[in-house]
């Protein structure tokens, strides 16, 4: 749709943009400074309000509550904001503030200053921004005493004709993980559904419950609609999100895929509503890619829109930011996606209905891969903002071998030959440095997931394509992946453990004769030579696959693996026969795979619109 320019004829509207908000989670208590800097205590109240305890400051130029000006003039028909404040209670001070690229605290906005008198009843404040260019705006109260706010919020002025219609959906795929997703369903059906703002009456929240575990009965309303599915993976299921977004009455305009072991704020997904409803010709269809901040340390921001490096591997755009600082807020807002390479990962990714009618569904990729590939295939603008994230369980904490050697391999090659999105040089030095590690450190099962990727991928697109294959291959990597065990049966067999996260993760500096040594043994184990250990004992490691401690581990016959996410370990023990074992096969699959690299490659890019299309997926799923 071309949205006609306001000649001053057009009728206009008061459109809201975003809420001010404060929580009272636990997430929120661990980081207040996402909502409010304050030198006083502040929460909801309880009614829908919020209530600023007593006489202070109040400063809302925070990752929740400044308003991302810049973004939104960049994305949407947005060239004017206003502040409104319902207050009640005490006298206060009203200062609108604004920061730039450089800011590190609020710039107060000359002009703007405002006096509440106290009051007993709800009085409507409205203020309007003055035109500027500033990453951020937002407002300060200094409160002589206890004061309550409602309805506060973000508004413009906009033509009516420029309110694009938006019917969105969101999907999220589900394995056994109630413990976050019923929590989530009672927060759409509160928040959202049960909301007065626009987007209550024109959204649907899709569960695709892959384990076959949530209530359906109990769970399920006209809006929530539960899902029982084969356990088909992430690819699968947000597979099956998006045909059921395509087949829901009224059909959605756009699909918000989110993961199922996140945490997120209703104000995230209204914010995500509003944005497409406004937005420009430019960005009509692009995606909305949300943040992952750390469930743990709730104001840490790890990826809002990840690219693949010149070396292949997958990277966030941005450097790890700490969303209670200012500074880091606005930092934020500036970054520009010009990598030809970005994708928006699908733990919160918008996608427009009619980029999945064109482009198709997702590869059959079990998990892994697939959103990377989705990303680079499409080729989308993507669009980020303050506010827009879910907080997501660490990658460390759930560290899976059969999901990072075995299926990281297999499908990284997969959506390479299909999409295009590294090349195929890259992806190989990072199969043989991974397998490497792994058997430098004693960690042949691992090892052998790696090779056993690059094998399957020679298989072809049948393997991946018959139903069924996926669950089992991967039920059959995860038995076949190191056994890791408690930290009480491990002391069973070495003895007390006397453990730091210190010496797990430190490492001993090596000479160049020690590199030297090292490659061509295999840390001992090829060719007569051996190296010489820097300490006695069983040297103990980290237990993460990508973390290559080589000083630490040269020249040991055992290690201590240690998970200290999760309290296990495991004892390796140097096994020669073994490593020759794993060795032979990876330079096996690696000759093959040079031999027949270009045959199998297009044998995927001649499925691909086959594998992607609606009907492939509806009989895959075995759905009507």
């Amino acid at each position: 749709m071309t949205l006609p320019t306001n000649d001053g004829r057009l009728p206009m509207t008061t459109y809201k943009l975003a809420n001010i908000i404060v929580d009272d989670s636990e997430r929120a208590a661990k980081a207040p400074l996402l909502y409010c800097r304050a030198s006083g205590p502040f929460s909801p109240d309880g009614e829908g309000a919020i209530r600023l305890y007593g006489a202070g400051t109040y400063d809302f130029a925070t990752y929740f509550n400044a308003f991302s000006n810049k973004k939104w003039r960049t994305y949407a028909s947005v060239d004017n904001v206003w502040l409104h404040l319902e207050v009640k209670g005490a006298a206060a001070t009203l200062q609108l503030t604004r920061a730039d690229a450089f800011a590190l605290e609020p710039i107060p906005i000359e002009g703007t200053v405002r006096q509440l008198p106290a009051s007993d009843e709800w009085v409507a404040i409205d203020v309007a921004y003055p035109d500027c260019p500033d990453e951020l705006l937002a407002f300060t109260l200094t409160t002589e005493g206890e004061l309550h706010l409602r309805r506060s919020c973000y508004r413009t002025e906009v033509a009516e004709e420029r309110i694009r219609p938006v019917e969105l959906a969101l999907a999220t795929t589900t394995f056994k993980k109630e413990e976050f997703v019923i929590p989530n369903i009672a927060l759409v059906k509160e928040a959202i559904l049960g909301s007065e703002d626009p987007i209550g009456s024109h959204f649907t929240m899709h569960v695709v419950d892959n384990g076959r575990t949530l209530d359906v009965e109990e769970l399920q309303s006209d809006r929530v609609r539960i899902h029982p599915n084969d356990n088909v993976g992430g690819s699968g299921g947000f597979a099956r999100g998006m045909i059921e977004a395509m087949r829901q009455e009224p059909v959605a305009t756009h699909v918000l895929l989110m993961d199922d072991d996140v945490s997120v704020s209703p104000e995230s997904i209204k914010r995500t509503y509003t944005l497409l409803t406004l937005l420009n010709d430019e960005y009509a269809e692009a995606f909305v890619s949300g943040a992952m901040l750390d469930y743990d340390i709730p104001d840490n921001q790890w990826e809002d829109i990840g690219f693949i490096d010149d070396m292949g591997h997958f990277m966030p755009l941005k450097p790890p930011l700490r969303m209670s600082l200012l500074k880091d807020v606005v930092i934020n807002e500036d970054y520009e996606c010009r990598k030809p390479d970005a994708y928006a990962a699908w733990w919160y990714c918008c996608i427009p209905v009619e980029t999945i009618r064109r482009e198709g569904l997702p590869l059959p990729l079990f998990v892994r891969s697939d959103d990377t590939e989705y990303g680079c295939r499409c080729h989308p603008k993507i669009m980020t903002m303050n506010g827009i994230c879910v907080w997501h369980v660490s990658f460390h904490i759930r560290y899976n071998a059969a999901v990072e050697r075995y299926q990281t391999t297999r499908n990284t090659l997969i959506a390479n030959a299909v999409t295009g999105m590294s090349s195929s040089e890259h992806l190989l030095r990072q199969l043989k440095e991974g397998v490497q590690i792994e058997l430098k450190k004693f960690n042949y099962d691992n090892a052998l997931l790696a090779v056993e990727g690059l094998e399957d991928f020679l298989k072809g697109p049948a393997f991946i394509m018959e139903r069924g294959r996926a669950e089992a291959k991967f039920m059959e990597k995860n038995r076949q992946a190191e056994k890791l065990k408690g930290f009480e049966e491990l002391e069973g067999e070495v003895g007390p453990l006397d453990l730091d996260r210190v010496t797990i993760y430190e490492d001993s500096p090596r000479s160049l004769s020690d590199r030297l040594v090292d490659f061509a043994s295999f840390n001992g184990q090829r060719g007569p030579l051996a190296p010489k250990p820097h300490g006695g004992g069983m040297p103990t490691i980290p237990n993460e696959g990508w973390l290559y401690p080589a000083g630490t581990i040269r020249g040991a016959e055992q290690l201590l693996s240690i998970d200290a996410f999760n309290r296990k370990g495991v004892v390796r023990t140097r096994d020669r026969a073994r490593f020759k074992e794993v060795w032979k096969r990876y330079k096996r699959a690696l000759k093959d795979y040079k031999r027949r690299k270009d045959e199998v490659e297009q044998a995927y890019r001649d499925v691909r619109d086959e594998i992607t299309s609606t009907d492939y997926w509806m009989n895959y799923l075995g759905i009507e």
